[in-house]
């Protein structure tokens, strides 16, 4: 991961029951290209992340509400998984406007294994190629997505992985994907 971003600043849209690991890994990736992270959450305070469904994890500050930023504020997005975390977005309007505006700007989003559900309630997955979480490959189907079975998938600034185990390439794509900036943005987004 030599990409630098310097300057860069990255969101990372997460909220209770986050899967620690795809928070953790993907802004210490982000922060050693020199990029800065705030993790942006539906509430003030903290948030628990889960080690899979049943275990609690550690406990994370978060640095704004969705509703108090704009992603003009922002270079790029990561949208961790975890079963419970993605579920709890795509319910909050505010957090669904925040992840449709980046895709709408042609900005770089990252979501890992159930992450893109958010990416199908906030409806910019129509006409993408992506990969996710096997329970969740039909809900992306239903959305108008292509949906493959590979580690790492990247369509014009939209990164997607399917688990923890796919960690390694993901931060490496999402970090290319930043240092890149914008893309295009989305038809039909």
């Amino acid at each position: 991961m030599a990409a630098d971003l310097n300057g860069r600043r990255i969101a990372v849209l997460a909220t209770d029951g986050v899967e620690q690991v795809e928070y953790e890994q993907p802004r210490q990736a982000v922060e050693q290209a020199g990029g800065q992270v705030s993790l942006v959450s539906v509430h003030d305070g903290e948030i628990q992340a889960m080690n899979g469904d049943i275990d609690k994890g550690d406990r994370f500050t978060v640095d704004a509400k969705v509703s108090d930023v704009s992603p003009d504020d922002f270079d790029g997005l990561v949208l961790p998984g975890g079963t419970i975390n993605p579920d709890r977005l795509r319910i909050d309007a505010d957090a669904v406007g925040f992840v449709r505006s980046f895709v709408q700007q042609g900005k770089p989003v990252g979501a890992i294994c159930h992450g893109p559900w958010t990416l199908v309630e906030a409806d910019v997955v129509r006409g993408r190629r992506v990969t996710s979480f096997p329970s969740i490959r039909t809900d992306l189907r239903n959305a108008g997505a292509e949906v493959v079975d590979e580690q790492v998938v990247t369509d014009q600034g939209l990164v997607t992985s399917r688990n923890p185990d796919d960690l390694h390439a993901f931060c490496s794509k999402i970090v290319e994907e930043f240092a890149e900036g914008r893309h295009r943005a989305a038809a039909g987004a």
